[in-house]
Order: C-alpha cells, then structure tokens, then sequence
C-alpha cells in the first residue's frame, strides 16, 4: 500500500535497488586477481590463513578494515533522490 503520491510498491521497489547496488559493489570489491604475500598498505606480510580464506587479498586484516570502514561511511546513504529513499 502506498502512501501520499507514490504508487503502490514504490517502497519495495526503492528497498530492492537499494539491495542490488549493494550486492553490484560487493561483487565488484571482489579481486580476481592472484592475491599477494604482502599488504599494498603497509607492506607487512598478510598471514598464510587469510591468503587461502580469501584468495586474491592484497591487503592485512587491519588495513581492509580501515578500507572497510571508510567505504561503509561513504556508501551510508540511499542517493537515489527520492522522499522514500530516506525511510530508514
């Protein structure tokens, strides 16, 4: 049901865009690359464990947080341009 002046499924339709550009950025932070024996940040060695869990990793553990962290806080908000879009 839809409320005011959007139609009925807007809401799901806003939900759902907003699912697959997570999934479209996640699928493309995948590296498809020959992963790495040392960090591209710092330089220290990534550990063997994390090279065969995630083959393809170019960076330690501390330095894809940090990655990870700046990423989430840039990618916080629903662009999208529409009243919906800020429902939360």
């Amino acid at each position: 049901m839809a409320g005011g002046w959007s139609r009925d499924g807007a809401v799901q339709e806003q939900i759902d865009d907003t699912i697959s550009d997570a999934v479209q950025r996640a699928r493309a932070n995948l590296s498809n690359r020959e992963g790495s024996l040392y960090c591209e940040e710092c330089g220290e060695e990534i550990p063997e464990a994390r090279r065969k869990a995630l083959p393809g990793a170019r960076t330690c553990v501390a330095c894809q947080q940090e990655r990870d962290r700046t990423s989430r806080a840039s990618s916080a908000f629903n662009r999208r341009g529409s009243k919906d879009s800020q429902l939360r």
